[in-house]
């Protein structure tokens, strides 16, 4: 343990703190009220050290930091009760300050060291830009004075997040100081002000306000008495895993810079800045691989190809294969033995990297593409690696999701934009914006931006038709397909057992049954996967061979081979029934919005865009911006609003009328999320859609991805149920609205008399959220 003092105030601003008074008597109370109320054994430890403190005389004293040394006992026996004794204080980062952290002057020899050879490094990572320390030394004060003389206790926590850069790997380390103030006393110097708290509360977590706080409670009425316990942790591979997080969540930086910061993050992980990682999603033109693209930068394999020519033939054969048989591959080094064996290796090696692995990364139990590990030097311990990478796998895999998701939606604007027409609507507005384009066209410029379409202050309607239990549907339909299939082998292979006498038929019978017994539990994809090299590795070969060779059995055979056609086998019959029926109701659906539209351009004109989920989804925006030439009213919004709310009860009535069509039975749910201000949306150019503009705008976005699945406010029910209509909402204004338009159409038998008013559960990021839900009546006939 040292006694030396630690310095920790950077600014060296003394002047902007309070008296204070470095003292035992808070510990000293607080052993007192400990010796009266533990019943353990720890009691007798505790009067121990009561005793000598009081003995010694180390009580009502003045202490300095740097007379430390004179009091080593006492400390070490404030050490003893406060932390656990199995720590080793040569690893645990502890200490003990003065009672406004400034200066150190009890410390564990990890602490110590930890903060003389990194003091000057270590860089803060959660303090407000452009806050000093001085700043949150002040902000420290005034939350201790307001907690303990006004029972007002603030958000903000007593701890910092600090980085440095790690001299053995050259890697960012991150620290989390915490200060523990339980045995700090705040004393009062006269009376005590009276203050609003309302007044004062904008300024406590606001370090450009502090002066105001100053001027209203002045440092000179308070003294702190005690000492500040400092405790710092290594945050390091938590914090890189947040990091991750937070990269997918906010979505502030470009794909490829996405891609760079999360490599940056993985390699935190690792802990060695000899590993490198390499992300590629796999992404699928027409259900084929493709690599030419910027998502695919990120990959090693891909750019080593490239750069060293390997024939785009043998690439795409090698990654096919691996796709067909995904799993994990390690080559701790690429000898001349494993070129030899993989041939694809060879061309890493070239690259001079000498160790290199492929993980296959899933999604939804689906194979979104690999993560590669690889280095310049030999790595033998990968085990290790990859569990310091379990926590973010996931994160990964929702990266290159996104990255699928993002080139399915490019792929899909373009053949919109290039092989569709823009709404009229909206059209007049691209028109004025390529005239302009033109206008200012310098034909010696070249890639000169155009203008960026905008339209300001439209209302937002925002609506959802989801089939209910979509994923749950098509899990059982892909379990009875299985069923059908395994039980159409069994009756093929013994209806050869009566002819052919193989024991191997037997077997075969055999693993069908234990198959068939797991396929009616649980299957995972693992399951699917495996059950698909049954069939292909011992099935399929060994019926194949009887079929041409014994013509009497061929037609028994040709059964079992004939069901695994996907366009009329029958062990796909309830997938096939399944897709049938989604696809009916919704083409109905896009087929009645395709009608209803005219209704609706018909009174205001506005822009309309569906966009195809498990169900339909549809965006309407509606303004003085779209249509400058009509005089805009709130009243062309309140009759879109009533149409809205008319036109999801006819589609849950048709969905409804459905069900004697469907091959398989399906219900939907419908939602409209309710959004009383005003938005700005303009034309992103490079995703060819329209987007919301502005901070505030964005939430309106967050909101609606976020609300299908969303529960109702302490149970586990899901808002939205078959034969009901969810409005969500903010404000009970934007409710009161609807609600006369709810009774009108009860009035008109449309809507049933059922009417909940719901609170629903927080959201991430998003608080206060209620909703309306009524009933569909289905009993009267759809309109014509």
């Amino acid at each position: 343990m040292h006694t030396e003092v630690l310095n920790i105030n950077k600014d060296d601003c003394f002047l902007c703190q309070v008296d204070t008074c470095l003292s035992f008597n808070p510990f000293v109370e607080h052993l007192q009220e400990r010796v009266q109320t533990e019943k353990t054994l720890k009691s007798e430890f505790y009067r121990y050290v009561l005793n000598k403190f009081e003995n010694d005389t180390c009580i009502d004293l003045d202490m300095h930091p740097e007379d430390a040394e004179k009091y080593r006992e006492m400390l070490e026996l404030i050490y003893s009760i406060l932390t656990p004794p199995i720590l080793n204080e040569k690893e645990f980062f502890w200490a003990l300050s003065t009672p406004v952290p400034e200066k150190i002057f009890f410390s564990t020899d990890a602490f110590f060291d930890f903060h003389s050879s990194n003091h000057s490094s270590l860089h803060a990572v959660n303090m407000t830009q452009g806050e000093l320390f001085s700043q949150r030394q002040k902000r420290f004060i005034y939350n201790l004075i307001l907690d303990r003389l006004y029972g007002f206790t603030t958000v903000s926590k007593n701890e910092l997040l600090f980085t440095n850069a790690d001299p053995e790997t050259g890697l960012s380390r991150y620290y989390n100081i915490q200060t523990n103030t339980q045995f700090v006393n705040v004393k009062l110097i006269g009376e005590l002000p009276e203050i609003n708290f309302d007044a004062i509360e904008p300024y406590i977590n606001d370090y450009e306000g502090i002066d105001v706080l100053e001027d209203i409670l002045p440092l000179s009425n308070f003294k702190f008495e005690g000492f500040t316990v400092i405790t710092l942790t290594d945050v390091t591979l938590p914090h890189a895993v947040e990091s991750i997080r937070n990269e997918l969540v906010n979505h502030s930086n470009k794909e490829a810079d996405q891609y760079d910061q999360i490599i940056d993050s993985l390699k935190t992980l690792s802990e060695n800045s000899a590993i490198e990682f390499g992300l590629l999603p796999f992404l699928t033109v027409n259900n084929k691989l493709i690599f030419d693209t910027n998502e695919c930068s990120q990959s090693v394999l891909i750019s080593s190809a490239k750069e060293f020519s390997l024939a785009e033939e043998t690439f795409y054969a090698i990654t096919d294969d691996y796709k067909q048989n995904p799993k994990p591959v390690f080559f701790r080094s690429l000898t001349d033995e494993k070129v030899s064996k993989h041939p694809f290796l060879n061309i890493l090696k070239q690259a001079g990297i000498k160790s290199y692995g492929i993980f296959p990364v899933y999604y939804n139990k689906k194979m979104a593409g690999i993560m590669e590990v690889y280095s310049y030097q030999e790595i033998v311990f990968y085990e290790k690696l990859l569990s310091k990478l379990q926590a973010a796998i996931p994160l990964v895999a929702q990266l290159l999701q996104n990255s699928i998701d993002q080139f399915a939606f490019r792929i899909e604007t373009i053949i919109k934009d290039k092989f569709t027409s823009l709404q009229p609507s909206v059209q007049w507005k691209f028109n004025e914006v390529a005239w302009n384009y033109l206008k200012k066209g310098n034909r010696k410029k070249k890639n000169q931006e155009i203008e960026t379409v905008v339209f300001d202050d439209v209302y937002p309607l925002f609506g959802a038709v989801d089939i209910r239990n979509s994923t749950i549907e098509r899990n059982s339909a892909l379990q009875e397909d299985l069923k059908a299939l395994l039980t159409i082998i069994m009756e093929t292979l013994t209806v050869l057992k009566k002819h052919i006498h193989l024991t191997l038929t037997d077997r075969l019978i055999y693993k069908c049954e234990e198959w068939l017994e797991k396929v009616n539990g649980f299957i995972t994809t693992n399951d699917e996967l495996m059950l698909d090299g049954f069939l292909r590795d011992e099935v399929n070969p060994f019926l194949d061979h009887f079929r041409k060779n014994y013509p009497n059995e061929k037609e028994v055979i040709d059964r079992y081979f004939d069901s695994l056609g996907e366009e009329n086998g029958l062990s796909y019959t309830n997938r096939r029934n399944l897709e049938a029926s989604m696809q009916l109701i919704n083409t109905s659906i896009n087929h009645y919005l395709e009608q209803a539209q005219e209704e609706v351009q018909g009174s205001y004109p506005c822009y309309f865009e569906k966009f195809r989920t498990d169900g339909v989804e549809y965006d309407i925006y509606i303004g003085q911006s779209i249509a400058p030439d009509k005089a805009f009213d709130v009243l062309y919004l309140k009759n879109i609003r009533l149409w809205q709310l008319k036109s999801m009860a006819e589609i849950a009535r048709l969905t409804h009328s459905l069900t004697d069509q469907l091959s398989r039975p399906l219900q939907t749910t419908q939602l409209i999320f309710i959004h009383s201000n005003p938005i700005d949306i303009s034309f992103r150019n490079d995703e060819r859609r329209f987007d919301v503009e502005g901070a505030y705008n964005i939430r309106y976005e967050v909101v609606k991805k976020r609300i299908d699945k969303v529960l109702i406010a302490g149970t586990i029910e899901r808002l939205t149920q078959p034969g009901k209509i969810a409005l969500v909402y903010f404000n009970q204004t934007e409710a009161a609205e609807y609600m006369e338009y709810i009774k009108y159409l009860q009035e008109e038998n449309i809507l049933l008399d059922d009417l909940e008013e719901l609170e629903l559960e927080e959201l991430q990021g998003v608080t206060g959220l209620k909703a309306l839900r009524v009933g569909v009546n289905y009993e009267i006939a759809l309109e014509k």
